[in-house]
């Protein structure tokens, strides 16, 4: 069964940062689709940013473009999110996400992933 764990949530004040971390078990995190997702109370889950194959594409929401750095440590089995210079409307819950099949690397898509996280809650005051 694959599961995956987020953590590194918290409250930031404006301008700092936030590392987010997501822990695969059963499934083998270089295959496919992985990435994170945001939803902000009364708004729909948006995509955030994602890695195909292992790296061989990444896609970053234009919100956060040279803010966020997605990554993974293989040998951790572990999806990473390097949240720096946040934003107040950076302020929702972030979801990690697995797609145990081919999506044609579109990775920001949600029917791109069948595997998602509990969430964890970022909140940054301004």
């Amino acid at each position: 069964q694959v599961q995956v764990v987020e953590s590194g949530g918290g409250s930031v004040q404006a301008g700092g940062s936030l590392r987010l971390s997501c822990a695969a078990s059963g499934y083998i995190i270089s295959r496919y689709c992985m990435g994170w997702f945001r939803q902000a109370p009364g708004k729909e889950r948006e995509a955030v940013s994602s890695i195909y194959l292992g790296g061989r594409s990444t896609y970053y929401a234009d919100s956060v473009k040279g803010r966020f750095t997605i990554s993974q440590d293989n040998a951790k089995n572990t999806l990473y999110l390097q949240m720096n210079s946040l934003k107040p409307e950076d302020t929702a819950m972030y979801y990690c996400a697995v797609g145990t099949y081919y999506c044609s690397g579109d990775c920001y898509r949600k029917d791109c992933y069948n595997v998602w996280g509990q969430g964890t809650q970022v909140t940054v005051s301004s």
